[in-house]
C-alpha cells in the first residue's frame, strides 16, 4: 500500500530543482556568444579597443553597424574602428556640375561617410556643395585632365593626411571596412596600386576606372614628384582617363597588384551586383579586357567585396541598408581571414 505524500520531501525536491535551474541559468547568462567570436577570431586580426575613434566621422558608430548592443558586450564595430584609425583613406570622387544633384549627392550622403578625407573634383568649383574645381573641358574625352589635376590637388594638400588615396566615380558604391581590411596588409611607403585589373594596352595592366582604384603615399609621392611634371611620362589629357593613369603608375614604377580574395574571388567590380549574379554583364567584351575574363555568379564575388559600379541614385540607399542594417536573427557575423592566400 503506497504511503501518503512526504510533504518535507515534496519541498527538498522542489528546493533543490529551484536552486539547480538558477544555477544553470547563471551559467548560460554568463556565456556572451560575441565574446566567444571574438576570443576565436582575435588571433588574426588586428587588436580593438572600444573607446571612440579619434577623427572618426559623427556617423561613424551608427554607420558602421546600426544594432544595439548589449551591456558590457564588445561592440559589434569593435574592429572596423580599429582599422579606421590604423588605415587612413582619402576619397576623392570624379564627378561634374551637372551630376552634383543627381548623383554626387548620393555619394556623399552614403558611403564617403567612412572615409578620412572626402574631395569631389570637378570642372567648376562650387563651394556649397563643395566641389573642387580644375577649369577642365566636360565630357569623356577630358576625364583624364580632370583625374591627374585631382592627383596633384591630393599631393599638394593632403599627402602626409593618409596613407592610401582611392579614386571613384560619382555612381560607384564603395565598402570602406572592406577596403581598410585588404590594406591593413599592405605597405603606404611601398609603390602600390590596386583595383580592377584590365589587360589591354598597357603591359602590365590597368585599374579599371569605374571599379574605383586605389594608390599608395609612395605612389602618390612618385606623381607627385615626377609624373604631374613630365608630359611624356604622365599624358596631360586625352585618351581613356583609366588606361592613362595604368600607363603613369607603369612609368613609375607602380605595380598593379592582384586584389583577389584568398578563394581567388575578386573584391573590386566594375558592374553592379545584379550583373554579376545574373550574368548580364557584356561578358563577349570582359573576355577580352578583364583578367578575370567573365566570371560570374555569387560564387565569384568575394564576401569582402570593396566596389561595384554602375549604382543608380536610389540604388546607394538600399546598398546602405542591405550592408550595414539588415541581419538575419540569430547568425552572428564571423570574420574571415581572406587576405592570406593559401
Amino acid at each position: 500500500m503506497v504511503g501518503k505524500p512526504n510533504l518535507l520531501t515534496h519541498g527538498f525536491v522542489f528546493l533543490l530543482g529551484l536552486s539547480l535551474g538558477l544555477i544553470f541559468t547563471l551559467i548560460l547568462r554568463s556565456v556572451d556568444p560575441t565574446a566567444i567570436q571574438w576570443k576565436r577570431f582575435e588571433n588574426i586580426h588586428l587588436k580593438t579597443e572600444t573607446s571612440k575613434v579619434d577623427g572618426a566621422p559623427q556617423t561613424s558608430n551608427d554607420a558602421i553597424d546600426g544594432h544595439h548592443n548589449e551591456d558590457n558586450a564588445i561592440p559589434q564595430d569593435a574592429i572596423a574602428k580599429e582599422l579606421y584609425r590604423k588605415v587612413r583613406v582619402a576619397c576623392w570622387i570624379l564627378t561634374s556640375p551637372q551630376n552634383l544633384d543627381k548623383k554626387a549627392i548620393h555619394v556623399k550622403n552614403t558611403w564617403t561617410k567612412r572615409c578620412h578625407i572626402v574631395v569631389f573634383m570637378s570642372s567648376v568649383q562650387n563651394d556649397s556643395f563643395p566641389t573642387i574645381g580644375f577649369n577642365t573641358s566636360e565630357g569623356r574625352h577630358h576625364l583624364t585632365a580632370k583625374t591627374f589635376q585631382a592627383f596633384k590637388y591630393l599631393y599638394e594638400n593632403h599627402l602626409k593626411d593618409a596613407d592610401w588615396f582611392l579614386k571613384a566615380d560619382d555612381d560607384t558604391y564603395v565598402i570602406m571596412e572592406n577596403l581598410r581590411y585588404f590594406l591593413s596588409n599592405e605597405d603606404p611607403n611601398l609603390p602600390l596600386y590596386f583595383g580592377r585589373t584590365f589587360v589591354p594596352m598597357v603591359k602590365q595592366g590597368y585599374a579599371s576606372g569605374g571599379a574605383g582604384y586605389v594608390i599608395s603615399r609612395e605612389a602618390l609621392r612618385r606623381f607627385g614628384e615626377g609624373g604631374i611634371k613630365n608630359k611624356t611620362i604622365c599624358k596631360r589629357d586625352g585618351g581613356y582617363e583609366d588606361v592613362e593613369f595604368g600607363k603613369c603608375m607603369e612609368s613609375l614604377g607602380v605595380p598593379l597588384k592582384n586584389t583577389s580574395d584568398a578563394l581567388n574571388r575578386p573584391r573590386f567590380h566594375c558592374y553592379n551586383p545584379e550583373a554579376y549574379i545574373h550574368l548580364t554583364f557584356d561578358r563577349a567584351s570582359m573576355r577580352i579586357y578583364d583578367l578575370e575574363k567573365d566570371r560570374g555568379g555569387m560564387e565569384n564575388i568575394s564576401d569582402y567585396a570593396i566596389s561595384f559600379h554602375y549604382i543608380s541614385s536610389h540604388r546607394m540607399y538600399e546598398m546602405e541598408f542591405f550592408i550595414y542594417h539588415l541581419r538575419p536573427y540569430g547568425i552572428l557575423n564571423t570574420p574571415q581571414n581572406l587576405n592570406v592566400k593559401s
